[in-house]
C-alpha cells in the first residue's frame, strides 16, 4: 500500500454542509427532533382551532345583531355560551404548563441519565456547563415558542368576546392564559421539571413527580394571587342598589357597616326575629363591597408572573448547582 503523499496529508477537511444548525444547536435538534415535531404540531393545531373558534363566535354575534337589537338581548343565551366556550378553551390552555413541565422538562436530563448519554458528555471536547446551558436554552425556547402564540390568539379571542370574558376574570382561565401568565407559568413548571429530572434517575418517575408538583404549585399560586393587589371598596346606603360604573369588576367580599365605618358580616341580623331592629341597635346604615376592578387585572397578572419567574430562577439555580459538579 502506498504511503500518503504530502498533498494528501495536508489537504484541508471538507467544508461543513451549508444550511441548518451547527455544533451544539445541531446536537439539540438531532437529539430532541421528535419533541420538536410534537410540540410544533400541537401548537399549530391549537392555534388553528383558536382562530376557528374566534371566527365562529364573531359569526354568531353578527347573526344575533342583524335585527338591530343589542346582541345579548336578541339572544340571551349567547352571553352564556360564549363564556362557556372561553372557559373551556382557556381551561385546556391553562393545563399546558403542567404538560410542558412533565413531558418536556422532566425527561430532558432524566432520560439522558437513564440511557447513559449524560456520562458520555464528560468525555467530549465541550464542557459540561455548556451542555447544561444548551439543554436549558433548548427547553425554554420550546416553551416560549409554544405558549406565546397561543396566549396571544386566546387574548385576541377574549377581547372580541367583550363582556362575556369579564365575568369573574380573577378565577377564570382568562387570567391564567392572557398577558404574561401562560409563558411565565410554563417557564416555571418546565424549570421545575428539569430540576426534578436532574435528581431522579428514571424519566417516568421524574415525569410523575413533576406532574403532581406542577399541579400543586399552580393551585397554590392561584390561591395566593388575590393578596398581590389591594381591593377597592364601595360604600352605599343599606338596601339601595349598588352604584354602577364598575362593570368587569370581581367582588371579593361584602359587609355591612355603621356610619362610623365599623364593619359587620353580611349575614349579621339576617336570622334575627326582627332584622330591622337588630340593625338599628347596631347602627348599621351602609352596605360595603370590596372588589377588584378590571383595570387591576394586568397589574395582578404581572405580579403573579413575577412570582412564577422568580421560582423558575430558583429551580434553574438548584439544577445547575446539582449537575455542574455532581455525578451524572
Amino acid at each position: 500500500m502506498s504511503a500518503p503523499t504530502r498533498e494528501t496529508a495536508t489537504r484541508p477537511a471538507p467544508a461543513a454542509r451549508p444550511g441548518g444548525p451547527r455544533g451544539m444547536a445541531w446536537l439539540m435538534v438531532r437529539q430532541h427532533r421528535f419533541t420538536l415535531l410534537f410540540w410544533t404540531a400541537a401548537t399549530v393545531a391549537a392555534a388553528a382551532w383558536l382562530v376557528y373558534q374566534r371566527s365562529a363566535m364573531l359569526d354568531d354575534l353578527r347573526a344575533a345583531g342583524r335585527d338591530g337589537r343589542p346582541v345579548f338581548e336578541a339572544d340571551p343565551n349567547l352571553f352564556h355560551r360564549i363564556g362557556e366556550q372561553l372557559n373551556s378553551a382557556g381551561g385546556m390552555l391553562g393545563g399546558l404548563p403542567v404538560l410542558l413541565g412533565a413531558f418536556l422538562g422532566a425527561p430532558l436530563i432524566a432520560s439522558d441519565r437513564e440511557q447513559g448519554t449524560a456520562r458520555l458528555v464528560t468525555t467530549q471536547s465541550f464542557t459540561r456547563t455548556r451542555w447544561l446551558l444548551w439543554k436549558l436554552g433548548f427547553a425554554m425556547v420550546v416553551v416560549v415558542a409554544t405558549t406565546l402564540p397561543l396566549s396571544l390568539l386566546y387574548a385576541r379571542w377574549s377581547r372580541a368576546a367583550g363582556p362575556a370574558a369579564l365575568d369573574n376574570w380573577l378565577d377564570s382561565p382568562v387570567f391564567d392564559v392572557t398577558g404574561p401568565m401562560l409563558v411565565a407559568s410554563a417557564l416555571c413548571t418546565t424549570a421545575l421539571g428539569i430540576a426534578v429530572g436532574a435528581l431522579a434517575r428514571r424519566a417516568v418517575i421524574a415525569t410523575m413527580l413533576t406532574f403532581v408538583a406542577s399541579g400543586a404549585l399552580m393551585t397554590a399560586i392561584a390561591y395566593l394571587r388575590p393578596g398581590l393587589a389591594t381591593p377597592r371598596r364601595l360604600v352605599y346606603p343599606f338596601g339601595a342598589d349598588g352604584p354602577g360604573g364598575y362593570n368587569g369588576s370581581v367582588e371579593v367580599d361584602r359587609w355591612i357597616s355603621t356610619a362610623s365605618g365599623e364593619l359587620y358580616g353580611w349575614s349579621t341580623c339576617v336570622h334575627d326575629a326582627e332584622p330591622e331592629g337588630c340593625r338599628a341597635r347596631l347602627g348599621i346604615v351602609n352596605s360595603v363591597q370590596d372588589y377588584f376592578g378590571h383595570d387591576q387585572m394586568a397589574g395582578m397578572q404581572w405580579a403573579t408572573a413575577g412570582v412564577f419567574l422568580a421560582l423558575a430562577a430558583v429551580f434553574v439555580t438548584a439544577f445547575l448547582l446539582r449537575t455542574r459538579r455532581g455525578a451524572l
